[in-house]
C-alpha cells in the first residue's frame, strides 16, 4: 500500500479518534432528517394484496393500517376498528370502525371501502398470494377460483361503521387481519392507474405514513401522514427504506452511520460483533423456519407419490395411506440426512439459530413441534444412511446425480448454499451440485412457477403465532405451495384439526399433519430463526417481538448521548 505524503499524515492516536467518531457524527446528521432503515431486497410490490415477503411488508405496515394492528411488542391492538367481538361459536366477527377515518388524500374511509377492498383482494385477477390463509372465510376459496362472484365473500358492511365477517370454522381472525392482504386499498386509484397505482403521487394509503418517493433498486421514502387518526403519536417525520440486498454491505453502511437500523446482520463470529457493536446488536427469538424445498412436480424429486407402484426400495413413511415414489424419496431423504445442521448453525449462521428437524418452530403456545424420525441419530449415522440411500437410488461417483440449488441474491443465503453444497459433495460422492443465485423478483417468480426449480431456498416467517400457519401452504395448490406437495392424507389431517372441538385436539391433528409432511421429506428443514438487527443508540422504541415486525410509528429518534 502506498504511504501518504508527510503533509497529510496525522498522529495515529488522533486519526483513530476521528475515525471512531465518524459513525456517531453521521448518525447524528441522519437523526435530524429521517429514520434510515435497511430493508433487504427491493420490494416486489407495494400492492398490499399482492405482497408476499418481508421487504414489502415492512413498508406496507408504515403505509397502511388494517382493522387490527400490533404495538411495538407485537400485541394485537385496535387499528381502524376501535373494538370487535365474536359470536360464541367463533364464526361471526363484528368490527366497529373509528369515527371520521380518512385516506391520505383526504377522502373519507368507511366500512364499505373495507369490504370492497376485501373483495378485490380475493378476486381471481388479483391473485393474492396470502388469500389461502383466509380459507376459513366463507366463500374465500370459491371467489379466488372464480366459481362465485366477489360479493359472495363472507364479509359485508351493514352500515358505514361496521364490518362483519362470516367464517366456516373458528380461526384467529384478528391476528390474520394484521396481514397486508387485509389492508384497505384505495380502489379509485386502482381503477384509474391499474398496476401503477403503487407509484409515488398515485398511491393513496391510510396508515401512519404516505409514499413520498421510490427509486428502484436504491431506496423508498415515506413521510408522516397528517390524516392518520393517531398522527399525534407518530414521532418520526420521514423514513427512508434502503435496499440492502448484501448484508455485509448493509453492516458497513450501519458502521459508517448511514443507517439507523439494519434488516439483518451478516454471518460473522458473534463474539467479535458483540465486541464491536455492544448493545447495538439486538438478537431475540423469532417465529421463523428456514428450509430447502424440492420441486416435487418434476424429476428427479417427484412426482412425490404414485399409487400404482410400490417398489421394494420404498422408504417407509409413518402412517402413510399409500406408497410413495421410491427413487425420488430415496434421493430426498439422502440429501436431507447428509446436512450437518449443528455445524451450519454454529459456523455459518451463528446468531442463536436452532438446528431444525421439523417445520414448525418452538414457542407457539400449546403446540409440540414434530421432528424427523432420525433427529436423534448421530451425524455419522445420518451420513452413512445417506450414502446407502443414494446408492439404492442408483447414483454413484461414475453416474452422479446432477442437481441445481437455487437461492436469491444475498450474502447469508450464498454462504449457506455454499456450505450445503460442500456437505453434499463431501458426504455423497454420487452428487454434483450447481448453485444458481437470482435477483429476488426473478427468484420468487421461478419458485412459484415450479418449472425450472429443483432444490430451492424456502422457509416461512409466521404471519400469526399458530402452527397451522407453517403448514397451510402444503395443503393446497396455491401460490405458496412452492414444492407442489400433494397428499390427501396431509389435507385430511388439516381438516380434522379445523373440525376439532378443543385446542388440544386441534394441536394434536396439526402435529400429525407435520409428522406426515416430514415423513415424505417434502422439504429439508435446516434451522429456526433468531431475529438479528443492528440498532443505533439514536433509535428509541425498537422492541423485540416474536414476529419481528417493527413499524416506524412506534419509534423515535434522539441525539446520540441523550
Amino acid at each position: 500500500m502506498p504511504m501518504p505524503s508527510r503533509a497529510l499524515r496525522l498522529p495515529a492516536v488522533i486519526a483513530g479518534l476521528l475515525l471512531a467518531c465518524i459513525p456517531a457524527l453521521a448518525t447524528a446528521r441522519a437523526s435530524q432528517a429521517q429514520l434510515e432503515r435497511g430493508n433487504g431486497p427491493e420490494p416486489s410490490t407495494l400492492d398490499a394484496h399482492r405482497c408476499q415477503e418481508v421487504a414489502c411488508g415492512n413498508v406496507l405496515r408504515d403505509l397502511y393500517e388494517g382493522l387490527v394492528t400490533e404495538d411495538a411488542r407485537g400485541r394485537l391492538i385496535p387499528g381502524i376498528a376501535q373494538h370487535w367481538s365474536a359470536s360464541a361459536d367463533g364464526r361471526t366477527w363484528t368490527f366497529e370502525l373509528r369515527d371520521e377515518l380518512r385516506w391520505s388524500n383526504g377522502d373519507p374511509l368507511d366500512a364499505h371501502d373495507v369490504v370492497a377492498s376485501f373483495r378485490r383482494a380475493f378476486a381471481p385477477a388479483t391473485a393474492a398470494p396470502f388469500a389461502e390463509l383466509f380459507d376459513a372465510l366463507v366463500n374465500a376459496q370459491a371467489v379466488q377460483a372464480g366459481r362465485v362472484a366477489p360479493d359472495a365473500l363472507g364479509v359485508h358492511a351493514p352500515d358505514a361503521n361496521t364490518v362483519v365477517f362470516r367464517l366456516t370454522r373458528s380461526a384467529p381472525l384478528p391476528a390474520l387481519l394484521t396481514l397486508p392482504i387485509a389492508f384497505p386499498v384505495y380502489l379509485p386509484a386502482v381503477v384509474t392507474h391499474g398496476a401503477q397505482h403503487t407509484r409515488p403521487g398515485r398511491l393513496v394509503s391510510n396508515g401512519a405514513y404516505r409514499l413520498a418517493a421510490w427509486t428502484p433498486q436504491a431506496n423508498l421514502v415515506v413521510e408522516r401522514n397528517p390524516r392518520f387518526h393517531a398522527v399525534g403519536g407518530v414521532s418520526i417525520p420521514r423514513v427512508r427504506f434502503q435496499v440492502t440486498e448484501d448484508a455485509a454491505a448493509e453492516l458497513q453502511r450501519f458502521a459508517a452511520g448511514d443507517l439507523h437500523l439494519t434488516e439483518t446482520v451478516p454471518p460473522q463470529p458473534l463474539a467479535a460483533l458483540r465486541e464491536r457493536f455492544g448493545g447495538q446488536l439486538r438478537i431475540s427469538p423469532y417465529l421463523g423456519a428456514f428450509w430447502l424445498g424440492f420441486n416435487l412436480t418434476r424429476a428427479p424429486f417427484g412426482p412425490d407419490c404414485d399409487a400404482a407402484a410400490a417398489p421394494a426400495t420404498h422408504v417407509a413413511t409413518a402412517g402413510a395411506d399409500r406408497e410413495c415414489d421410491a427413487r425420488a424419496h430415496l434421493i430426498r431423504r439422502a440429501l436431507s440426512l447428509a446436512i450437518d445442521r449443528e455445524r451450519l448453525t454454529r459456523s455459518i449462521t451463528g446468531f442463536g439459530e436452532g438446528p431444525a428437524y421439523g417445520i414448525v418452530p418452538p414457542g407457539i403456545a400449546g403446540y409440540t413441534p414434530a421432528r424427523t424420525v432420525w433427529a436423534d441419530w448421530s451425524q455419522a449415522q445420518r451420513e452413512a444412511r445417506a450414502r446407502e440411500l443414494l446408492r439404492m437410488a442408483g447414483y454413484t461417483a461414475h453416474e452422479p446425480l446432477l442437481i441445481e440449488l437455487r437461492y436469491n441474491t444475498s450474502t447469508p443465503h450464498r454462504r449457506l448454499a455454499l456450505a450445503v453444497a460442500a456437505m453434499w459433495r463431501q458426504q455423497l460422492p454420487g452428487v454434483r451440485v450447481r448453485l444458481r443465485n437470482e435477483e429476488w423478483k426473478v427468484f420468487v417468480g421461478n419458485r412459484k412457477q415450479r418449472v425450472i426449480t429443483q432444490v430451492f431456498r424456502g422457509g416461512w416467517i409466521a404471519d400469526v403465532p399458530d402452527a397451522r400457519n407453517f403448514l397451510d401452504a402444503f395443503g393446497s395448490d396455491g401460490a405458496l405451495n412452492w414444492t407442489g406437495y400433494d397428499d390427501a392424507g396431509f389435507r385430511n389431517r388439516l381438516e380434522r384439526a379445523d373440525a376439532a372441538r378443543s385446542e388440544a385436539a386441534r394441536n394434536a391433528w396439526l402435529h400429525a399433519a407435520e409428522t406426515r409432511l416430514l415423513a415424505h421429506d417434502a422439504v429439508i428443514p435446516l434451522y429456526f430463526y433468531a431475529s438479528k438487527h443492528l440498532v443505533s443508540p439514536a433509535v428509541r422504541g425498537f422492541e423485540p417481538n416474536p414476529l419481528d415486525r417493527h413499524a416506524s410509528r412506534w419509534m423515535s429518534l434522539v441525539e446520540p448521548g441523550r
